[in-house]
């Protein structure tokens, strides 16, 4: 930490480390109706995610789908909740991520401060700024844990964090991590995470699903440069692999409400496959950084049960990279290119 000189009298300042600061989507802080509504209410209150005029979507979200919706979600969230610890597994594999990410940053400075948040719930963004700054972090690196850009996922974690910065006198200088869909260390990673996991089985599937969450296509055409980043890391992979369109295929999965989002969808995919004839399938989500109820639920649960209902036989999930060798590997990467200049 550099030393600073002040004037006698001066209140106590410090400053000279760097910060890294993980911020990942949410998650509710239980699994019951009023946990899984404050947490509905604030991640759908957000006008990055939901573009819909607030006259028309206010009535919608507080008078019909808070109703409901709470519920649903609560009982999809108990059936993949980390019961050891009493929360979601998308909360301890980032704690994870943070905690081994500081043990590895030891070996590069004694100066490096990493923290972790969420954009939606708890930990929140605005403490875990305050908690890097107590520490003397007058630089930090915000690197938001979504491979490919869009509105709706990383602006709005830079919005919630210069939002933070606002009320400061004193704001610390702040880089933003670009988005990393064609980072080799990520596609090798990827790559890697494919290769030892069918490796594993004693069938080979006839078909891989790379299942990227979806966005609403309108996002796409007002100028959301998701869609091409997604493609982007699925060309790359497939290059990577050796494999077809055919055998790796891209989908877009969790759509919401009645607007078309960007296609084609994992579960009508799904079906389709099945319906086909085809018996053996993988699934693999690039686009998260860590296991969620998106993966967790929705792919290795309800995508499983579409294949099998529909003639399917052998279906795998193939994790994501979580805090994975393979994992971290990737964090660092990108954290070790940003910082330069600074460390």
């Amino acid at each position: 930490m550099r030393e600073m000189r002040l004037p006698p009298g001066h209140v106590p300042v410090k400053s000279g480390k760097v910060g890294i600061l993980l911020m990942n989507l949410g998650t509710p802080d239980g699994t019951d109706y009023w946990s899984m509504r404050r947490y509905l209410k604030e991640f759908l209150s957000d006008r990055r995610v939901i573009e819909t005029p607030r006259a028309i979507w206010w009535p919608l979200l507080n008078l019909i789908i808070l109703q409901r919706r709470p519920q649903k979600k609560g009982k999809d969230y108990a059936t993949i909740w980390n019961r050891e610890k009493d929360e979601s597994f998308l909360k301890t594999i980032t704690r994870n991520q943070a905690e081994k990410l500081a043990e590895a940053m030891k070996g590069i400075s004694g100066d490096i401060v990493v923290d972790w948040a969420m954009r939606y719930g708890n930990p929140a963004i605005k403490p875990a700024v305050k908690r890097l700054l107590d520490q003397g972090c007058d630089r930090i690196l915000a690197f938001s844990l979504y491979p490919q850009y869009a509105a709706a996922t990383v602006a709005t974690a830079n919005d919630h964090l210069f939002r933070a910065l606002m009320g400061m006198r004193w704001q610390p200088t702040i880089r933003i991590a670009p988005p990393y869909q064609d980072e080799p260390a990520y596609i090798d990673a990827l790559a890697t995470q494919i290769r030892e996991h069918l490796a594993s089985l004693d069938y080979e599937p006839e078909v891989i699903l790379a299942s990227f969450h979806g966005v609403p296509e309108k996002y796409v055409q007002a100028g959301d440069p998701y869609y091409c980043h997604c493609h982007k890391t699925w060309r790359l992979l497939r290059e990577k692999l050796g494999m077809s369109e055919e055998k790796l295929m891209m989908t877009f999965q969790s759509r919401f409400g009645p607007d078309e989002w960007i296609k084609p969808y994992t579960d009508k995919t799904v079906e389709a496959l099945a319906r086909k004839g085809v018996k053996s399938m993988a699934i693999i989500a690039p686009g998260f950084s860590a296991d969620c109820l998106e993966t967790l639920e929705e792919l290795d649960g309800e995508n499983r049960h579409i294949f099998e209902g529909n003639g399917g036989e052998k279906f795998t999930y193939i994790p994501c990279l979580n805090d994975t060798d393979l994992g971290m590997g990737v964090i660092r990467a990108v954290v070790e290119r940003e910082l330069k200049g600074w460390v």
